[in-house]
């Protein structure tokens, strides 16, 4: 069964540091392009960082750039998203994403390319 499970999320205060990660099972990341996305509440779903699965390209989008950081690890088939400097407009809840076909940011920017979706973990930031 083909699965991402993210983990992670919580309350942070503005100016603090979260750390997401995201785990896959039932298939390899190795041939993936994997990456974050994030919607908060009526808003529409928005690419934050994706990053390739051969030359590791990463992508940020203008709101998170120098604030968070992609990896990923494929001895562990993982990804992860450090998030520092954190505001409240980054409160939304934050979705793992791997996309077969595509470029990182090709795939930050339509996601229709991408095939595995997880659940989602909430990212809160108030003080």
């Amino acid at each position: 069964q083909v699965e991402l499970v993210e983990s992670g999320g919580g309350l942070a205060q503005p100016g603090g540091s979260l750390r997401l990660s995201c785990a896959a099972s039932g298939f390899t990341l190795d041939d993936y392009t994997v990456g974050w996305f994030r919607q908060a509440p009526g808003t529409e779903r928005e690419g934050v960082s994706c990053i390739g699965s051969h030359d590791d390209s990463a992508y940020y989008s203008d709101s998170v750039k120098g604030r968070f950081t992609i990896s990923r690890d494929n001895a562990k088939n993982a990804v992860y998203l450090q998030m520092n400097s954190l505001k409240p407009e980054d409160t939304a809840v934050y979705y793992c994403a791997a996309g077969g076909l595509s470029t990182a940011q090709t795939m930050c920017h339509r996601d229709y390319v991408v095939d595995y979706w997880g659940e989602g973990t909430l990212v809160t930031v108030s003080s």
